[in-house]
Formats: C-alpha cells, sequence, structure tokens
C-alpha cells in the first residue's frame, strides 16, 4: 500500500524530503500547508498536492502520515495531535525542545499504535553504517572513546532558532543532536551516565545565562559501559570550509572515522584504522538525505505501528538536557499562542 501523506512546512528542508519522497514513488503526498505562499507554490511544482491552510487541513484529508518541518517549538504539540487521531509522523529534528516533551510524544504514539520517526538523517550516510556495523560486529574490539565534531561555517538564517523558548536552544539542539544520536547508535546499546560540558556564545561562556543561546559548545559524555564521548560543534565558526564534520571511533582492536570531503555538507568518507594502515571503506557519491523519510514511509505502508526504537529520541534528548544542565522545564516557557504567532511570522523550515 502506498500511504496517503500530508506536509507541514515546505521550506528547504520540507521539500527536499518531498523530492525524495516523489522520486521513490513509495507514498502518494495529498495534501501541503505552509504559511509562506512561495513555500507551498515551489512544493506544488513537484507534486500535484492539494493546498491547505492549517494541520486541522492536513488531518482532515484522511491522511494516514504527517511530515512536520516547522520550527522546533511546535514539534511535539503537531506531533501529538497527528498521533492522536491515529496518523503516523515523521519530524524534522528535533521532535521537542527537551526529554520530558519527547517522552510525552512517544507516549502518544505507543498509545495510538502509530509509526514515530525523526529526520536523524546522518543515520543513514553510508559510512555511517559501515561503521555500526563494524562496531557492532565486534571488529574494534571494545570501544572506549569516541570524538565526535559538527562545525558550521554559516548559522540559522530564522529568528526562532535564536530564542531559547522557541529552539530549545543553540547549535547543540540544532547540529550536537545528531552527534550525540550517532553516538549512541553507533554504540548501542548506550546511554550516559555522566555529562559536561561548555556552552559559549561569541566568544562567552554563557556559564548561568539563559537569554541566548550557545553558538559553540564542548561537551563530555561518560556512556553505562565506560566509553568516553567528547562532543563539539558551533555556528559560524571560522573553520576555513563551509564544514567541519567527523565521527571518530576507537577500540581495542582499531579504529573507524566517518569524515567529510573538502568541507562538504554532503559527501563523506569512511576509514577503518589498524595502527599505521588506513583502509577506505567507502567514498561519495552517496545520496543519503532523504532515506529516513523514505525509510519511513515504507515501515507505513508495509502497516508498521509504534517501533520501540522511538525509545532511543527520549534517551537522545535526555543528554541534550544535560549537556545544558536543565532538567524538566525550559529555560523560559512558551505558550502555545505566542508560539503559534513565531510560526506566521517565521515561516517553515
Amino acid at each position: 500500500m502506498r500511504p496517503r501523506l500530508g506536509f507541514l512546512g515546505v521550506g528547504w528542508i520540507g521539500r527536499h524530503r518531498l523530492e525524495a519522497l516523489v522520486q521513490s514513488d513509495v507514498a502518494e503526498v495529498v495534501a501541503i500547508a505552509d504559511v509562506v505562499p512561495d513555500n507551498a507554490a515551489a512544493a506544488l511544482e513537484l507534486t500535484p498536492a492539494t493546498l491547505v491552510d492549517s494541520l486541522d487541513d492536513l488531518l482532515d484529508a484522511q491522511v494516514d502520515g504527517l511530515v512536520i518541518a516547522t520550527p522546533s517549538a511546535l514539534h511535539a504539540q503537531q506531533a501529538i495531535a497527528a498521533l492522536e487521531q491515529g496518523v503516523a509522523v515523521f519530524c524534522q529534528k528535533p521532535l521537542a525542545r527537551t526529554a520530558d516533551e519527547t517522552a510525552r510524544v512517544v507516549e502518544a504514539a505507543r498509545r495510538a499504535n502509530r509509526l514515530l520517526a525523526v529526520d536523524l538523517s546522518y543515520r543513514h550516510v553510508e559510512g555511517a553504517r559501515r561503521i555500526r556495523e563494524l562496531a557492532r560486529a565486534g571488529e574494534l574490539g571494545s570501544l572506549y572513546a569516541a570524538d565526535l565534531i559538527f562545525h558550521n561555517a554559516y548559522g540559522p538564517d530564522k529568528a526562532w532558532f535564536y530564542d531559547p523558548a522557541l529552539s530549545g536552544g543553540g547549535c547543540v539542539i540544532d547540529l550536537g543532536i545528531h552527534l550525540v544520536d550517532l553516538a549512541l547508535w553507533i554504540l548501542e546499546p548506550a546511554g550516559a551516565r555522566s555529562v559536561s560540558s561548555h556552552l559559549f556564545s561569541r566568544g562567552e561562556l554563557l556559564a548561568d545565562r539563559t537569554d541566548r543561546v550557545e553558538d559553540f559548545a564542548l561537551g563530555e559524555l561518560e556512556l553505562d559501559q565506560g566509553c568516553v564521548v567528547r562532543l563539539a560543534c558551533s555556528w559560524n565558526l571560522p573553520t576555513g570550509c563551509d564544514a567541519v564534520i567527523q565521527a571518530s571511533f576507537f577500540g581495542t582492536e582499531g579504529g573507524a572515522m566517518l569524515s567529510n570531503v573538502n568541507g562538504s555538507f554532503y559527501d563523506f568518507t569512511a576509514d577503518r584504522f589498524r595502527g599505521t594502515v588506513r583502509e577506505r571503506l567507502c567514498s561519495p557519491p552517496d545520496a543519503w538525505g532523504g532515506r529516513a523519510i523514505v525509510e519511513w514511509a515504507e515501515k507505513l505502508g508495509g502497516g508498521m505501528g509504534f517501533d520501540d526504537g522511538a525509545n532511543q529520541l527520549v534517551e537522545v534528548a535526555r543528554v541534550i538536557d544535560a549537556i545544558y544542565g536543565r532538567h524538566n522545564a525550559l529555560h523560559r516557557e512558551q505558550n502555545a499562542s505566542e508560539s503559534g504567532l513565531v510560526l506566521a511570522q517565521a515561516g517553515t523550515l
């Protein structure tokens, strides 16, 4: 069965995922909603869907699944609204701003027995998959250290990213979430038993400040099995290239590294290390960007309900909360009506 899907938000990332689905032909996109007319017009050039005004209209279109690509403050409430009406959800990261919000969405999916997934797309880079296979097969021995980096020479171009109540944080929740997810996914089963971090904004250590989001962050996680993971991520860092993205893993029998090529956001190599010997595991090209949503749509079309793998979303969110030093609350609360106003002003991803 080709599931019927609705898209809530078709900015750049939403349109990219829409295009991947259209090309895969594994689902039918029947309805689209976006507050920015140009976004909607561009999306309708990709597929003959119906343009509607709101989330309620999308759910009234009898969709099987909803794809969410709106500002982060709205993800949890929009996902729960869909799940409670029996509609599966594929959401841009983060699923929510805090671990508590994330847990509520996952529980809603469990109660409704509906498929829930988040676009943690770097899992689908071929090099990351190859490294995970080595780790899980014991080829690297006992893994004791990992070093993950995501430095971006640019920063987000929408104001809501810089408001802690609307975004949930800065470069950590935007970029570092991929690093945390990759570390826990590759080292699975893994949870963090201790977390330390340093957060900066424009070169100033934030300490207890809650009025700004971080643009540079360093973190260290000690995982349950004793592996130590170091993380670094940033916006607007003078890296000498567009981006520096790496994920290195070291064990008693060798190591492996995923690394972007020449500052690219899209091209990656993966290498295996044995002492001073380097073995190339894979190289570009690798069209990985739309794999997560296509996989979700295929599972949905196959009739899959709640996937226990969604529980890992909560563990990732707990680590993010610990990096921020927060527990059970946002730095600053924002009610739903204020968030709706920001959505109207800011558009979508």
